[in-house]
């Protein structure tokens, strides 16, 4: 298996609606973005492609990625699409990265989209619904924000997490992504604002779901001896991790723990696992990426994360299955401050006492940056790469979310109700 870097990546401003721009025209300026960095990469140096879109309704269009790389001069080269719900980012990346692990190419192409405002937001809902079984839980009304509400009600009974811990992790990412000119939906909210925002599923509010987006997302990868030649500062992609579990959430068996490197047994003696307050697609999606990048403890090993919040109650799941807290310290774990940014000032009324400790979505997230689903695993690289460049204020034209002197990044994709999970981890060289 060979070393492979992301030699660079480009990104569309992310949109509720992108009308002058087909999916296309969307990919071509964000690999257009790309190329910039790369004066060196002549197009008969790229050795083929992966495509990614959820879905085919939103597109209108079968067969969508192999237009895309007509329109981007890539034909008759290699070519294939691959989706998974939310989590077809990073399963994108993750597929690129083993065409040059293995030796079929030197250089590879990851570029995903999502043009979802073309159908009205009721719809899309009935879209994405369509990744739960329809045999089972669609007929019966089972749609995506129902099922997280239900996931975190059990949380918050099981663990005492609070609706305003839920509501801080909206503060933060919206509070980001001020900071990102390619963000959606950024702006300074309070926790009462966030609470005040209309229900949707209790105890989630508007305010605690991500937006539907158009956009696109593009991440190159390359083998070493290509990476030397083509870029000044390549990024490694150390570690790789995937996980799955059942479709319907009453379909997973309980079992122990799976244990990261930094837990022991006698941690978790005491919780039914996993239950519907966990994931454990993503804490197999983590313990294998932990295993490959040599991380023993996520919370002194890791500079930033981009995780998938589509839900705020998701972040924090998430922060549990990755290990940077026990199961059910969560909510304690965001209210303590610690995966807010340092140096920005969120309008809380509260200490943040562990402020900047491992920042936690400092694109803004699916919250307030955005979620064209095929292309969001594939910002979160873009996003990482360039923090582990160093070069944030380069690509966003401010230093307020780069990460000072930041040296090993994860990125985590997320489909379904935890049914497939992507984790990467990037490290600067």
């Amino acid at each position: 298996m060979r070393p492979v870097y992301m030699i660079s990546g480009g990104i569309t401003k992310f949109k509720k609606a992108n009308p002058e721009m087909d999916f296309r025209f969307m990919v071509k300026a964000a690999f257009d973005a790309a190329l910039e960095d790369l004066p060196k990469l002549d197009m008969t140096m790229i050795d083929g492609s992966v495509g990614s879109y959820f879905s085919d309704h939103f597109t209108r269009q079968l067969m969508a990625a192999i237009m895309v790389q007509d329109y981007l001069g890539l034909c008759p080269k290699p070519s294939r699409r691959v989706e998974g719900g939310g989590a077809t980012g990073g399963l994108c990346f993750q597929s690129a990265w083993e065409s040059i692990a293995s030796g079929r190419m030197d250089v590879c192409l990851a570029f995903g989209f999502e043009t979802m405002s073309h159908v009205n937001t009721w719809k899309g809902n009935e879209f994405i619904a369509l990744a739960s079984d329809t045999n089972f839980d669609y007929p019966v009304g089972g749609f995506y924000t129902g099922y997280y509400a239900m996931m975190v009600q059990r949380h918050m009974y099981e663990f005492g997490t609070t609706p305003e811990q839920m509501a801080m992790v909206s503060v933060k990412n919206h509070g980001n992504a001020r900071y990102n000119p390619y963000a959606q939906r950024p702006g300074k909210l309070s926790i009462a604002e966030v609470r005040a925002s209309q229900m949707v599923s209790t105890p989630l509010t508007m305010l605690d779901i991500c937006t539907m987006s158009d956009g696109a997302a593009v991440a190159i990868l390359a083998s070493e001896e290509k990476a030397a030649a083509l870029c000044d500062r390549p990024v490694k992609v150390s570690g790789v991790g995937a996980g799955t579990d059942a479709m319907r959430m009453a379909d997973r068996p309980h079992g122990e723990v799976l244990l990261l490197p930094h837990e022991k047994k006698e941690d978790y003696a005491d919780l039914r696992y996993p239950g519907i307050h966990s994931f454990r697609g993503g804490r197999m999606a983590a313990k294998l990426a932990y295993e490959m990048a040599g991380i023993t403890n996520p919370k002194t090993d890791l500079d930033f994360i981009e995780l998938h919040d589509a839900y705020t109650s998701s972040e924090i799941q998430t922060y549990e299955d990755l290990g940077l807290c026990r199961y059910g310290e969560g909510g304690k774990f965001v209210e303590s401050g610690a995966p807010f940014l340092s140096g920005i000032d969120y309008g809380l009324d509260m200490g943040l006492p562990r402020q900047g400790e491992i920042a936690v979505n400092p694109s803004g997230g699916l919250l307030a940056c955005g979620h064209p689903v095929g292309a969001t695993g594939l910002m979160q690289a873009v996003f990482a790469f360039w923090q582990l460049q160093g070069r944030i204020n380069k690509h966003l034209g401010n230093k307020r979310l780069q990460i000072p002197d930041a040296k090993r990044g994860l990125i985590h994709s997320h489909a379904g109700t935890g049914t497939y999970i992507t984790v990467s981890i990037l490290e600067r060289v």
